[in-house]
């Protein structure tokens, strides 16, 4: 299983590229994944950390170190791109969603011309990147407040290059049911307007 990308079958024309966060594909995204399969999505899901085991919760700071030591943004982002070349003309529509640095992983590949939309749940650093902007739809999912920056700044610079940017109630992480700050309300509210994008769009 080392260094494997998890793929969840639905013999659908429609793939969402799930991008996770610096734990690694972990049982919350695993159980996303599973759940975009019964909104009949194929689902892939590129390990981007190149370790057989995610990080706990608990070792939060070893994980930010090992991804921003050992991958990065620019060498994540490009693995993603890759896979997006290798499977472009097998569905009629692709999306991208990302989780935390996933987020802004998704936010870096939405130049790319195969991408229908993309949608990010707490990207702090698609801060860094705001020069970027997005050839497809996109839409961004941030908890009420962030330690390291101001949310509502943030989502006021995405809504000046239109771009729907929204807000919720709870703290980074609001959206995974096993994390101690997940909120359900919250989650569900989001999980819902995603999947309304997605049909828009």
């Amino acid at each position: 299983m080392k260094n494997k990308d998890h793929s969840y079958d639905s013999n659908s024309n429609s793939l969402i590229l799930v991008i996770h966060e610096i734990y690694g594909i972990n049982q919350h995204i695993k159980s996303f994944c599973e759940l975009l399969t019964k909104q009949n999505f194929e689902v892939i899901c590129p390990n981007l950390l190149e370790r057989e085991k995610p990080f706990d919760y608990s070792q939060e700071e070893a994980a930010y170190h090992h991804f921003m030591e050992h991958v990065g943004f620019d060498r994540a982002a490009r693995k993603v791109k890759d896979l997006l070349m290798d499977v472009k003309d097998e569905y009629e529509t692709i999306y991208i969603i990302g989780f935390s640095i996933g987020a802004t992983i998704a936010w870096l590949c939405s130049e790319e011309g195969c991408v229908d939309g993309i949608v990010g749940y707490c990207g702090s650093r698609i801060r860094d990147y705001l020069e970027l902007t997005p050839r497809s739809p996109a839409m961004l999912f941030f908890p009420q407040e962030e330690q390291s920056f101001n949310v509502d700044e943030l989502i006021f610079a995405l809504e000046k290059k239109k771009i729907k940017a929204y807000k919720f109630t709870g703290k980074h992480g609001f959206s995974d049911p096993y994390s101690s700050k997940y909120d359900a309300k919250s989650e569900q509210e989001a999980f819902s307007k995603m999947l309304d994008f997605f049909i828009s769009n």
